[in-house]
């Protein structure tokens, strides 16, 4: 099954910390509804840009993103 990768934008001079933050709201969100992957993070794409990401199986992407807005999504593929 493919898994895909729900991203936040934030950008600004305070885009990486509130990536940061965004990422603990991620996380106590999967431990409330039990998704099955236990992926997140956040990167820099530059100065003033920064994300914050969920990884979800195809399956659970609709509920998770009709309840979260993520901005944009694509498929991950794991390094």
């Amino acid at each position: 099954m493919r898994k895909l990768k729900l991203i936040w934008d934030f950008k600004g001079p305070d885009g990486l910390k509130i990536a940061e933050h965004h990422e603990k709201h991620l996380k106590e969100y999967i431990a409330i509804e039990k998704l099955s992957l236990n992926i997140t993070g956040f990167e820099v794409v530059n100065s003033f840009h920064a994300i914050a990401f969920l990884v979800v199986n195809e399956n659970e992407m609709r509920p998770v993103r009709d309840a979260l807005k993520p901005h944009r999504g694509q498929v991950y593929i794991e390094n």
